[in-house]
């Protein structure tokens, strides 16, 4: 039987770490060298702001629906609006929201005691109907949800109570409360949702939330603007600003220039080039954070010449990962040793464990072109070039995926690189058919929720979404689903490690770094979160003023 696990134990039971840490780009053997400072937080805004004007270089959202949101600029603004059942802190650890307690009372039986005093943007009361609808539609296939999965394991979910909800599972699931604090866990008003139906989450439905601030305006092709919500429930976080207008700026040279003049006044997802002219400028300062992104070259399926292990683990040979991460990332990044880096686990109660399994890796290989070209003789000859899918318009994929071809002809392996439409290039991860004549797709994924375990499992577990390459080993999957179904922490993380060791050096893929975050604001504002956990909490309530 699962102990029972209270708010206190799950979601805090661990505080928060120290606001900085210590990091720096990598050379080819995942050593670190020229030590850069990452920061989890920036100082705090002390004063109003009547304006903040945002960038999204990622363009405009396509839908702010929670239970849509799965890429940078929707969960960018998203997160500001709909608050969640369990909040993410920005070290990636956990705390309550909407739901102040979240315990098992046993190994089936969830229990969320819900905040009392919460209210939406139009002043009425959240209730447990307005709860449960929302976490029912996430499994409702005509809402078609990214997310809807997590309640696989969920036989029912129910008000039991005034201020309560419980949800009946199959079995004890420690990632549930965890899944908690994605958009997977925002709440909605039922009423408001149902009216606008496939609308909902888009300028003409907009959105009914209980966050911080609430969706003023929507000008397709310039600009979404948020509003302060007056009567916000979480009075240790009332916004300073009243007004956060986000522009879409995809252009580099367009955003560097609006950055360095003042008419933007902060961006995430800050590009390289940008930072270089930014870091030189009076302005403002490029904060640099911990993320869980992660940059991998992924074969497109097994069909493909590309799902063989030896002819990637030959490119993983011949690509010069120090050189990459200097010309590419602007040496804000590290190596990266498998799927999941080390910030997906920092608040957990285990994370020495996870730490010590992760460093027991295997290092990074140096480039060998001698040893790769051997590989490439057992795997049999590439007859065509492999065709790699990058976003069109997105320079650092191109950069990178020309530093890779550019790797791959020292063994003879000619590759193509082909730009898809953003729309194609978001739906090739979720339709095969559009995955059918690409050989490898280079990444840059993210791990949205506080868990290794459960990311992982969508790559190397035969249902899992992007498990392109049809990878299956029953010892991982059993270990996985282990480190799910485990009440305790260390016993988990045991399993993670155990499955981590297996997987590394099996599955088809190419672990090539992990970026930090980069994110700028100008001199008169601060308080923003400066790691990659913004995109799952409600970030924009910490800005503030400086007075400069």
């Amino acid at each position: 039987m699962a102990a029972k696990k209270t708010v206190l134990t799950v979601l805090t039971g661990v505080g928060l770490l120290a606001a900085t840490a210590c990091s720096g780009s990598s050379n080819g053997n995942g050593e670190r060298a020229q030590p850069v400072r990452l920061t989890t937080t920036t100082a705090p805004g002390t004063s109003e702001v009547d304006r903040v004007t945002w960038a999204l270089p990622y363009g405009e959202p396509t839908t702010l629906d929670p239970a849509k949101v799965g890429d940078y600029s929707p969960q960018t603004v998203e997160a500001n609006l709909c608050d969640t059942l369990t909040r993410m802190n920005a070290d990636f650890s956990l705390s309550p929201g909407l739901a102040e307690k979240v315990g098992w009372t046993d190994d089936r039986t969830l229990v969320l005691g819900l905040r009392p005093g919460v209210t939406f943007w139009d002043g009425s009361p959240m209730t447990p109907e307005d709860v449960v609808y929302s976490l029912e539609r996430q499994r409702d296939p005509r809402t078609q949800a990214l997310y809807g999965n997590q309640l696989a394991a969920v036989t029912s979910i129910k008000a039991t109570g005034p201020r309560q909800v419980t949800l009946r599972t199959k079995g004890y699931d420690q990632t549930l409360p965890k899944s908690l604090s994605t958009s997977f866990g925002a709440i909605g008003k039922k009423a408001y949702t149902e009216k606008a139906g496939p609308a909902y989450g888009t300028a003409k439905g907009g959105l009914m939330c209980t966050g911080p601030f609430k969706l003023a305006s929507w000008k397709s092709g310039s600009s979404i603007t948020l509003e302060r919500n007056g009567s916000y429930w979480d009075t240790a976080l009332k916004p300073k600003v009243r007004q956060v207008e986000f522009r879409f700026i995809t252009d580099n040279n367009t955003l560097t220039s609006a950055l360095l003049s003042g008419e933007v006044d902060g961006t995430y997802e800050l590009p390289p080039s940008g930072a270089t002219a930014l870091a030189k400028a009076d302005s403002g300062a490029v904060h640099l954070g911990p993320s869980t992104q992660n940059v991998l070259l992924i074969p497109g399926s097994a069909q493909s010449p590309a799902a063989d292990r030896k002819l990637l683990d030959a490119l993983s040979l011949v690509i010069d990962r120090a050189a990459l991460i200097k010309n590419v990332f602007g040496g804000d990044a590290i190596t990266l040793k498998s799927l999941v880096p080390p910030l997906t686990w920092r608040g957990d109660e285990a994370a020495d464990q996870y730490d010590a399994a992760y460093d027991a890796l295997p290092d990074v290989p140096e480039p060998d072109v001698e040893k790769a070209k051997k590989l490439v003789a057992q795997a049999g000859p590439v007859s065509r070039p492999l065709v790699a899918a990058i976003p069109a318009g997105d320079q650092r994929s191109l950069q990178a995926m020309t530093f890779i071809q550019a790797a791959a002809k020292k063994i003879d392996v000619d590759i193509e690189i082909k730009q898809l439409q953003p729309t194609e290039m978001s739906s090739l991860f979720y339709d095969p058919s559009v995955r059918e004549n690409l050989d490898l797709i280079l990444t840059f994924g993210y791990v949205g929720m506080p868990d290794p375990a459960s990311y992982v499992a969508e790559s190397v577990t035969p249902r899992g979404i992007f498990n392109w390459t049809n990878y299956d080993n029953p010892e991982v999957t059993r270990l996985l689903e282990q480190a799910r179904t485990a009440s305790d922490p260390a016993a988990s993380a045991k399993a993670y490690a155990e499955a981590q060791a297996l997987f590394t050096p099996t599955t088809p893929a190419v672990f090539l770094a992990t970026t930090h975050e980069r994110m700028f604001m100008n001199k008169r504002i601060s308080g923003a979160p400066a790691s990659f956990a913004y995109m799952g909490m409600p970030w924009a309530a910490y800005l503030g003023g400086t007075g400069k």
